[in-house]
């Protein structure tokens, strides 16, 4: 499988794993540190190939996510769900299978910063916070759309950033029902 876009990864296992299975480029951030020259190359890939923003599962991960998505516009978001994607004692995209890695990479999702398409009152209306089951309902809706794990702010946040309806996130929670 050819990957057009250059992969941003974290670290150098993270590009073995990627290039035994794919025919890709990457870009390794080296931690969460990120430098300016780290963030410079990857505008300017953006602007030339398109950037795949492909980090762990966990806190530095969505940290480095977040920097990079703040500082270049339009990237696209590759998420693989944490328990698919650890060892006993470590998590990482490194981890995970081919088909996992697969599908994250079939389903990237760009956010953009355009108007709320779910208010914040929709939100709290369809039980992804506020509830017993809020938790696994946010799980459930972030997982369909291929969002990474969320809490209920950065859910939010992300459910708008990638233009999903309440219409569209209705329809997933009422199948939990």
């Amino acid at each position: 499988m050819k990957i057009q876009e250059v992969i941003v990864v974290e670290g150098k296992n993270d590009t073995a794993v990627l290039k035994s299975y794919f025919d890709c480029d990457t870009i390794e951030t080296h931690g969460t540190c990120l430098s300016d020259f780290t963030l410079q190359l990857i505008e300017k890939m953006q602007k030339k190939r398109g950037v795949i923003i492909f980090t762990d599962p966990d806190y530095p991960g969505e940290s480095i996510r977040k920097q990079i998505n703040q500082r270049v516009k339009g990237c696209k978001n590759a998420f693989v769900p944490k328990e698919m994607a650890k060892t006993e004692k470590k998590v990482g995209v490194e981890h995970a299978s081919k088909e996992v890695l697969e599908d994250a990479l079939r389903h990237c999702v760009t956010f953009d910063q355009n108007e709320p398409t779910i208010t914040m009152e929709q939100f709290y209306d369809l039980g992804l916070s506020g509830k017993d089951n809020s938790a696994q309902l946010r799980d459930m809706v972030a997982r369909h759309f291929h969002l990474g794990h969320c809490n209920a702010k950065t859910l939010y946040k992300r459910l708008c950033m990638a233009n999903i309806t309440y219409e569209e996130a209705e329809e997933i929670c009422r199948r939990a029902v």
